[in-house]
C-alpha cells in the first residue's frame, strides 16, 4: 500500500513516518510544505525525511502525483482543511491529525470532501487503542460496574515548545484546550456513542505562561444527554525538564465501584548517572502503531476506520463550545451533529 505523509509540522508525523518505513506491506513518501517558514532550529524538510529513512518530495503535487492509497495529514491545525480536501480529490482514504480543523465549518468541509470522494477518513485519536480502553469500554457498555455516575479526566502534558505554531492562534486556533480536550473527549464518546454532549462550562488561563498568546491551562465540564456529567483537565502544565511529555488519565465513577484509565503508566523509573536527570522508560503498546493498523486494515477490508471524521468533528464541538463558555463566563450549548 502506498501512503503519503503531508507535512511534518505535527510531532506526532514522525512516529508515523517511522512506524510506516518499518512496514514491509507498505511504501511511505512524505512531504512537508512550508518548512523553510518556520522559526530557526525547528526540524522538517528534506533533512527530517532522510534522518528517519523516508522518501521525500518538495510538493504536495508530487506527493499526490504518485497516486497513493492513502495520506496522513499532519499539518498546522488551520490547514487540516486544504490538505485533506487535496488528498480526497486525488482519491486518497484520509488520516487527519486531531483536532480535525479548527471550526465547524472546516470540519463539515472535510467530512463532505471525504464523502464526495468515496474515500474514508479517520481521526488521529490513538489512545482508542489501548488494551485497557478496550476492556473499560467493554464492563461499560455491558453494565457490569452499575449506573456511570460521573467521569474526570486530565491530559497534561508540556508546552509543545519544538514547534510554534502550537501557541500561534492563527494556526492552532487556540491553545491547551483546543489541544487537550479533544482526546479526552472522545474517550467519553467511545464508551457511550450514543449519548450527545449537550452543555459545556469552561474557565482557562494563561498564568502558567503568561508570555504566550494562548491559554495553557483550562478545565471543561460536559453536561450529557444521558445525565452523565464529566470534567477535563485540559492544561500544558508538566514542567520543561519532566523526563516525559506528561500523560492521560481518565477516571470513571460508577455505583459499582470506581475504575482508573491510565495508558501511559505503563513505565519504569530510574536516574542517569551520566545525564544527572531522571529517566522514564516506557514499555507497552505502540498506541500510535496501532492506530496505524486500524486505519491501514479498514482501507484494505472495504470499511469505515474508527475514529471516524464525525468522531472528530463530535471531540471539536466541545471545545467550540469551550471557547464559547470561556468567552462568555456562562455555560454553552453544544451544536448537534
Amino acid at each position: 500500500m502506498k501512503v503519503g505523509i503531508i507535512s511534518f509540522a505535527h510531532t506526532h508525523a514522525i512516529s508515523y513516518a517511522s512506524i510506516l518505513r518499518d512496514r514491509s506491506d507498505v511504501e511511505c513518501v512524505a512531504t512537508d510544505p512550508g518548512n523553510v517558514a518556520r522559526p530557526a532550529g525547528e526540524s522538517g524538510g528534506r533533512e527530517l525525511a532522510e534522518s528517519i529513512g523516508v522518501v521525500y518530495v518538495d510538493t504536495v503535487d508530487e506527493l499526490l502525483a504518485w497516486h497513493p492509497d492513502a495520506v496522513i495529514v499532519c499539518s498546522e491545525n488551520t490547514r487540516h482543511v486544504e490538505d485533506v480536501e487535496r488528498a480526497a480529490a486525488a482519491g486518497a482514504h484520509v488520516l487527519c491529525e486531531k483536532p480535525l480543523a479548527t471550526t465547524r465549518r472546516d470540519a463539515r468541509r472535510i467530512i463532505d470532501a471525504c464523502d464526495r470522494a468515496g474515500v474514508s477518513l479517520m481521526t488521529a485519536f490513538p489512545v482508542r487503542f489501548t488494551a485497557q480502553y478496550a476492556q473499560l469500554r467493554h464492563r461499560v457498555q455491558t453494565g457490569a460496574m452499575g449506573k456511570v455516575l460521573s467521569i474526570s479526566g486530565a491530559n497534561n502534558g508540556r508546552l509543545p515548545s519544538e514547534r510554534a505554531w502550537f501557541t500561534d492562534p492563527a494556526l492552532a486556533g487556540g491553545g491547551a484546550v483546543a489541544d487537550h480536550t479533544v482526546h479526552v473527549a472522545d474517550l467519553v464518546f467511545g464508551l457511550f456513542p450514543d449519548s450527545d454532549a449537550e452543555e459545556v462550562f469552561a474557565v482557562a488561563n494563561r498564568l502558567l505562561r503568561p508570555d504566550c498568546e494562548v491559554e495553557t491551562a483550562g478545565l471543561v465540564s460536559i453536561r450529557y444527554s444521558n445525565g452523565l456529567t464529566a470534567v477535563i483537565d485540559c492544561s500544558w502544565s508538566v514542567p520543561d525538564h519532566y523526563p516525559t511529555w506528561g500523560g492521560l488519565t481518565v477516571r470513571v465513577i460508577t455505583e459499582g465501584g470506581i475504575a482508573e484509565l491510565a495508558p501511559f503508566a505503563e513505565r519504569v523509573d530510574g536516574f542517569s548517572e551520566t545525564d544527572q536527570s531522571p529517566l522514564w522508560l516506557s514499555y507497552g503498546a505502540d498506541l500510535d502503531a496501532a492506530m496505524l493498523d486500524e486505519f491501514l486494515g479498514a482501507i484494505a477490508e472495504v470499511r469505515q476506520p474508527v475514529p471516524s471524521g464525525r468522531d472528530g468533528l463530535r471531540a471539536l464541538e466541545v471545545v467550540l463550545a469551550a471557547y464559547e463558555s470561556i468567552a462568555t463566563g456562562r455555560p454553552a450549548a453544544v451544536q448537534p451533529l
